[in-house]
């Protein structure tokens, strides 16, 4: 069975960090050089994989299962 990291693409890993982070769609597409548009497009996947509505509920599915490894 793929673990639920395995089905996020390596971007949406990328997002999802920073979305825990607490940046805002704006900031995250001025890091990770990308549009705004495409940010939602990534967090659409996001919410979509992990089986969450909003990114507060991805957040905390991600922090409480483990899917995004800790930050130091």
């Amino acid at each position: 069975m793929k673990t639920k990291t395995l089905e996020l693409t390596e971007r949406e890993i990328e997002v999802l960090q920073l979305v825990i982070l607490g940046y805002s769609n704006k900031e995250i597409g001025k890091k990770l050089f990308i549009t705004n548009h495409t940010v939602k497009a990534h967090l659409t996947q996001i919410y979509k994989k992990l089986g969450v509505t909003n990114r507060t509920a991805a957040a905390i599915k991600a922090k409480d299962e483990n899917i995004i490894p800790p930050q130091d």
